[in-house]
């Protein structure tokens, strides 16, 4: 054969095999595709409203808080994930809570659900307060069965906050009286309430004329103040001295002056006559 007839075929050879060469690789892209993302499934709430999302084939932390739209930090608190670790598929991951699966979605927050109930305000109760001003004989401070009402002072009593304010004055003592001449007012609003009261002039106060109590539902709290008599007014209901009983220097001394007085005139009617 010519040379150039060599040439020729040798040619064709590798021309041929070019084409043979790009046929396999053509062949071989097209049976080996380049792998695809799964898709995504839409989670979907349980009955216990949690949304549960099952890890796919090629799913990662990123791919999954971006597709259900949260943050990558929020997603591994909420499946207390630490920052190495991973997920591998089948692995149920919680994105958060919603409404049950075919439900619409309440516009309220679900937080609304849980609200507790308003408490509610106990609706205060009523005491008595009862309060005696006596007076006190021996001056101890302390009532006596014999120490009875001292009429002619007066009783205030007045709440915190001013709406109740009330003042009589002290009873006289009366031997039949079922209270023991303490002065009590029913119906008082539970609270605070302070008392005072002011005794009759000439007396002189034997404790404090000024309390603050707590009166509480349904009790009845006693309250005594004691005043004894000053030096006038006992000298006031002291008897006065029988007229009487007036000694005998009184009398011989006024007879005495009565005497003198008549030697006076005498002697000046004498001397002038003289």
């Amino acid at each position: 054969m010519k040379k150039s007839t060599w040439i020729l075929a040798l040619v064709s050879l590798v021309v041929i095999g070019g084409l043979a060469l790009s046929l396999v690789n053509n062949s071989s892209v097209m049976a080996a595709p380049n792998p695809q993302m799964t898709n995504f499934p839409t989670p979907t709430p349980g009955s216990d409203g949690r949304i549960i999302y099952v890890v796919q084939a090629g799913d990662t932390l990123w791919r999954i808080a971006a597709v259900a739209g949260i943050e990558v930090a929020d997603l591994r608190d909420l499946n207390f994930l630490d920052a190495d670790d991973i997920v591998f598929v089948g692995m149920q991951l919680f994105l958060g809570l919603g409404g049950p699966a075919g439900e619409q979605p309440t516009p309220a927050p679900v937080a609304t659900e849980f609200a507790s109930e308003p408490t509610v305000t106990p609706i205060p109760g009523n005491g008595t307060l009862c309060v005696l001003l006596f007076e006190d004989l021996n001056g101890d401070s302390m009532r006596q069965e014999e120490e009875i009402s001292l009429s002619g002072g007066a009783i205030n009593i007045s709440n915190r906050d001013g709406s109740i304010s009330i003042t009589e004055d002290t009873p006289a003592h009366d031997p039949d009286s079922e209270t023991l001449d303490y002065f009590c007012q029913d119906s008082l609003v539970e609270g605070d309430y302070n008392v005072s009261v002011a005794i009759p002039e000439g007396y002189n106060p034997t404790t404090s004329l000024n309390a603050p109590i707590t009166l509480v539902q349904g009790d009845i709290t006693y309250l005594n103040f004691g005043a004894q008599a000053g030096s006038v007014v006992i000298n006031e209901n002291d008897p006065l001295p029988d007229s009487s009983g007036s000694t005998p220097l009184l009398g011989i001394m006024g007879a005495l002056l009565l005497l003198g007085g008549i030697g006076l005139g005498v002697y000046s009617v004498w001397f002038r006559g003289k």
